[in-house]
């Protein structure tokens, strides 16, 4: 048995006490205990407080520190989206469903629905990256075809 609380008063108080009679089982009660004499008392030394050490005239100054957070509006990425649209559309979709997601994503936050809209934004955001990435190496791959076949004829 452990005590939660053990009083050394020298009145009869009622204490908390878990005691673990089965395995599976945690049990509680509340039973009197008699009065106990503590061990030996140390003398506390009474002092008067004066307040916060370091400020004078004892007075206590509270001071409220005030944060705003301001949150962004979600992004839509709509002008990324439109781009990626028009350059690769011809080889990938991406663009197209950047788009997509892009007019869903104002929709929402039209409608007052942040969360959404953050959601909407971000999966934008993530396919305008992917078409905008594969575009970039499309054309990358264009020039050096260009570059070995002019290689070539100059020989």
């Amino acid at each position: 048995m452990t005590d939660m609380f053990r009083d050394t008063g020298t009145e009869d108080r009622v204490v908390f006490v878990e005691s673990e009679e089965r395995d599976d089982e945690l049990q509680t009660e509340l039973r009197p205990v008699t009065a106990m004499k503590p061990p030996a008392y140390v003398p506390v030394q009474v002092r008067a407080y004066d307040g916060p050490s370091g400020q004078p005239g004892g007075s206590v100054l509270v001071q409220h520190t005030t944060v705003n957070v301001i949150t962004e509006p979600p992004k839509d990425h709509f002008i990324w989206s439109l781009l990626c649209f028009l350059y690769s559309y011809p080889w990938c979709c991406l663009g197209l469903a950047a788009l997509i997601y892009s007019i869903k994503a104002r929709d929402q936050k039209v409608a007052g629905d942040l969360e959404g809209a953050r959601h909407y934004g971000a999966t934008a955001r993530q396919l305008n990256i992917t078409s905008t990435v594969l575009v970039a190496l499309g054309l990358l791959i264009f020039i050096i075809m260009i570059a070995v076949v002019f290689a070539r004829i100059s020989r």
